[in-house]
């Protein structure tokens, strides 16, 4: 897809299967890297290939947080003591973007010193798809191409047609994406207000509208325990919803959510592959943003409006293609 070919593609360990869907886009070849491992658990990285004048693309979402942090802060560092003349860092799923402002007293803002990291680090530019907070871009201070989950998921769920469609909104930090999806697919919105007892534990959550003889969409950014949007899609159930689905960017799904899902009122949950997963529950499916990013990856290297192209690409085509179910 790309004629400049002064670019390369590298991915880290945890996103080589997400770099090589994106290669397979833009009808490249995902650039050789390797890692090494020592016993005590540290690493180092090495590009096998040059990339002396090149702009280098590393693709590597920070899930898990720690390890796939420092494989891509490591990646950064050699390929600016390698001579890469641009250096764009591709991160599908941006990890510690909950740590967005400082809540309570004496808690670090994790997001902005990961933003400081990166950029200290070397990066010219940042690729990231669906941060928890839309502010955590003026955290930087290279360019940043934010972009958008409901490219593939909009079209996903208009393809279901599903009459009485409601989309709802687990709680309120949601809501503004919600609205959205509400918006492109002229249809009700629903809201829910959650109280929680602590972190990761939801203790009651309303819900504000009408679902009662609705097929309801459940939509939210990401996916950790499956505490919140499983109690939601409950509550949904036992006030009247014909069926209930969820939409997520992101499938974190750790600890119990596996048995959070299955066991619940959701029919199923469709996420995008930002994250690979490596669940067992059958009611988890994901739909590749490998083209969003190719061509995201080719509008930078033609010096073409990211925003504009990317949504022309997807907009008058189903938009999104399976990669597990």
């Amino acid at each position: 897809m790309v004629e400049n070919k002064l670019y390369k593609v590298f991915a880290g360990t945890n996103s080589k299967y997400l770099g090589e869907r994106i290669c397979n886009e833009l009808d490249c070849s995902l650039g050789n890297m390797v890692r090494t491992n020592f016993s005590d658990g540290e690493f180092v990285v090495s590009f096998e290939e040059s990339v002396r004048g090149c702009d280098v693309f590393l693709v590597q979402s920070t899930f898990p947080n720690t390890d796939n942090l420092m494989e891509l802060l490591l990646m950064i560092d050699a390929a600016k003591r390698a001579s890469a003349s641009n250096i764009i860092a591709v991160i599908p799923y941006f990890g510690w973007a909950r740590q967005d402002r400082k809540d309570k007293p004496r808690v670090p803002i994790g997001a902005k010193l990961v933003a400081d990291m990166l950029s200290v680090a070397g990066i010219n530019r940042l690729i990231a798809m669906d941060l928890h907070a839309d502010q955590i871009q003026g955290f930087f201070n290279v360019p940043v191409d934010h972009l958008y989950a409901s490219i593939p998921l909009v079209p996903y769920i208009r393809d279901l047609k599903l009459k009485d469609l409601v989309i709802a909104a687990p709680d309120v930090g949601a809501s503004k994406r919600a609205a959205l999806f509400s918006n492109k697919l002229k249809v009700p919105l629903v809201l829910c207000n959650k109280t929680r007892t602590r972190a990761n534990v939801v203790d009651k959550i309303q819900i504000i509208g009408d679902v009662k003889n609705k097929n309801v969409v459940i939509v939210d950014d990401m996916v950790d325990t499956a505490g919140t949007i499983t109690k939601a899609a409950d509550e949904m159930k036992k006030a009247g919803a014909l069926s209930v689905r969820a939409v997520a960017s992101h499938c974190i799904m750790s600890g119990p959510a596996d048995s959070y899902v299955e066991n619940s009122a959701l029919e199923e949950i469709m996420f995008t592959d930002s994250i690979p997963y490596r669940g067992t529950c059958h009611k988890v499916k994901q739909l590749t943003v490998a083209t969003m990013f190719a061509k995201a990856i080719w509008c930078i290297e033609n010096n073409e409006s990211v925003s504009s192209h990317v949504d022309f690409e997807l907009k008058d085509r189903k938009g999104y293609k399976m990669v597990l179910e």
